[in-house]
């Protein structure tokens, strides 16, 4: 399965969402922004996004799969601190 058919899949069920799609052949990683987000645990986000892919993962299809649902305020958050850790250190002694 490539990304890309992950990503029309999951964007078949999940509307209003970035999504993006990271791997090869039958390991990925698959991250979904939305607003669906708000207020939903982190177990019931993986749960809803797993249910997205459920056939292919029952089939074999996809093996391995890591999952992340965000908010947009929680992913522009996340992306704000791994730029700020992804910066050089230039005060060191």
């Amino acid at each position: 399965m490539q990304t890309e058919e992950i990503k029309r899949r999951v964007a078949a069920q999940l509307a209003n969402c970035e999504i993006y799609v990271e791997g090869d052949g039958s390991h990925f990683t698959l991250t979904v922004v939305g607003e669906l987000f708000a207020g939903v645990s982190n177990l019931n986000r993986q749960k809803r996004l797993f249910a997205t892919l459920k056939q292919e993962i029952t089939s074999g299809e996809i093996h391995a799969l890591d999952v992340k649902g965000f908010t947009q305020q929680e992913w522009q958050q996340a992306n704000r601190l791994a730029h700020h850790l992804d910066k050089p250190r230039t005060d060191r002694s």
